[in-house]
């Protein structure tokens, strides 16, 4: 066995962690006909999650893309709450329950250049599973959103969970996701917006902030 070398050791992050600048953002169908069926968890923090997520993307400058299937006919329109974050968007509607087969949309996300995906949406056996499963096989990086994604059932949430992780997908939430795009506190130009995404939404933790802020001041850290 190979003895360990410190030497080889270095300050350098890991290429497989998200930055402001590798990654896109793919939100699925966060609609109301869609939120009407979800029974995995709490509708209003899947709500949340969601809203946080789209926050922190746009705090970071992370290319966005919506989109909504049969918003005209069958699921109505895209989380306001989501909306009201890139009001300025321009969002995807299409028939296809598969996000990636519509062509707008993979060619919305090619035209970022960006390898990693970061996913969130409603179904997750369906609308997101199905996605998440072409974008790999495409080559892309995957890092699905648990908490701001919703399925019928606990159960078919949770193994549609398996079946992206199995297949080489990344499970996250979406404070995970917030602070690894931080990842360090000494970025002064983002920290106020993450402290304000943190108390708003952010539940407990918030709270914390609140409580440290009261505290010891306005620079108290995550």
């Amino acid at each position: 066995m190979s003895e360990f070398n410190l030497d080889n050791v270095s300050a350098a992050p890991s290429p497989d962690l998200l930055t402001p600048d590798n990654a896109v953002m793919l939100f699925v169908d966060h609609q109301p006909q869609m939120f009407f069926g979800t029974g995995s968890s709490d509708r209003t923090a899947i709500i949340n999650s969601t809203v946080g997520l789209a926050k922190a993307a746009k705090l970071f400058d992370v290319p966005t893309v919506i989109t909504t299937v049969a918003a005209e006919s069958f699921s109505g329109p895209a989380l306001p709450q989501l909306v009201d974050v890139f009001p300025e968007h321009k969002l995807i509607d299409r028939t296809s329950m598969n996000a990636w087969e519509d062509e707008n949309l993979v060619e919305a996300i090619r035209a970022t250049g960006r390898k990693k995906i970061v996913i969130s949406g409603l179904w997750t056996e369906v609308c997101l599973v199905l996605p998440v499963l072409s974008a790999i096989g495409q080559g892309y990086e995957v890092y699905v959103v648990a908490d701001a994604s919703g399925g019928v059932t606990p159960q078919a949430h949770e193994h549609a969970l398996e079946r992206m992780s199995r297949a080489g997908a990344v499970t996250v939430t979406w404070v995970q996701v917030l602070l690894e795009l931080q990842r360090d506190w000494a970025r002064g130009e983002t920290y106020n917006g993450v402290m304000e995404i943190v108390q708003e939404h952010a539940g407990a933790y918030g709270l914390g902030v609140v409580y440290a802020k009261h505290f010891i001041g306005a620079n108290a850290a995550g």
